[in-house]
């Protein structure tokens, strides 16, 4: 088996995103909500194996740093599930669906209903596994897994000031929307996961913000009875500044960051961009004034280290 280090640009990869931004945008509504509750199950479970995975009161008071490192190695799984089997999750969206509302793909009013039903849909799926599978199904009803679930929510709503969520919201959504983002860039099953799993592992193993991750999360402890955390609280520090975090980091930069650095205007200029055209035309453009040069920067219409464009 070979192992290459191939893969689609940064260019290619927003063009993507955008292609794909327009397929959400545009996909019917009951199969936009079912893909959400899909997404939400399958972050849900990730979540669960990542409570599970930090019950450790030994670790906890002796090494909390190695064993949130080990967490956040295994939860990327719950990514990896919903980007390859196509379901919606809400953070992914706010990339996905703001690049093609900037290349007027689809209308803001779609990017925003996309991101409403995709929302309810993810908090739908999550806490039917909550209820369902962790609740009823007693996953962690007894102690350690109990305490530590209650003990992760309190450190999640309890202790942080609500500035303090949205920031760690924005950071969170950054990574998770680059990894949606490398997902799109491998050109195989093994180069995508890879791609995926590292962003991930960053956002958990710093402790930030994800919305729909705090779905599980938060509920499960309000199952648990944990003290001091309410249905009131969970809106207000679990989803309100989280929710507003996750869209300026994915939407904002991400989503418009690679937009702006590769779309506007049209820009296919990039060198790296220009490599796949001109691996598929050995003809120089007639009117870039630069005849006979068999090199990427001649199909570019370089000149004096410039970028132009061909008219």
């Amino acid at each position: 088996m070979s192992v290459g280090l191939d893969a689609y640009t940064a260019a290619e990869v927003i063009e993507f995103v955008s292609r794909t931004g327009v397929t959400k945008g545009n996909m019917r509504l009951d199969k936009v909500f079912l893909s959400s509750v899909s997404a939400g199950c399958l972050l849900a479970f990730a979540c669960g194996t990542a409570l599970s995975t930090n019950t450790s009161s030994w670790f906890q008071e002796n090494a909390p740093g190695l064993i949130r490192t080990i967490g956040a190695l295994v939860f990327p799984y719950g990514l990896c599930m919903i980007i390859l089997t196509g379901a919606d999750l809400c953070t992914g969206s706010f990339m996905y669906t703001t690049v093609a509302a900037l290349q007027r793909q689809i209308p803001w009013w779609r990017m925003l209903l996309h991101w409403f039903i995709t929302f309810w849909g993810n908090l739908c799926g999550s806490l039917f596994v909550v209820a369902i599978i962790f609740g009823y199904g007693n996953v962690f009803a007894v102690d350690p897994y109990k305490s530590e679930a209650i003990s992760f929510a309190t450190k999640k709503q309890v202790t942080p000031e609500f500035q303090q969520i949205f920031v760690r919201g924005i950071g969170c959504n950054w990574l998770v929307c680059l990894a949606c983002f490398f997902g799109l860039q491998g050109r195989d099953l093994a180069s995508k996961v890879i791609g995926i799993w590292w962003p991930i592992f960053a956002f958990v193993s710093l402790g930030l913000d994800h919305v729909v991750a705090n779905m599980t999360f938060i509920p499960l402890s309000i199952w648990l009875e944990a003290p001091g955390i309410t249905v009131g609280l969970y809106i207000w520090k679990g989803i309100i500044p989280t929710l507003l975090g996750n869209i300026v980091g994915g939407g904002l930069f991400v989503g418009t960051y690679y937009w702006y650095m590769y779309l506007v205007q049209g820009e296919w200029l990039t060198l790296a961009g220009l490599r796949r055209q001109y691996a598929n035309s050995s003809e120089t453009s007639a009117g870039n004034g630069v005849e006979g040069r068999g090199d990427v920067e001649a199909e570019a219409g370089v000149v004096d280290g410039n970028v132009k464009r061909d008219t």
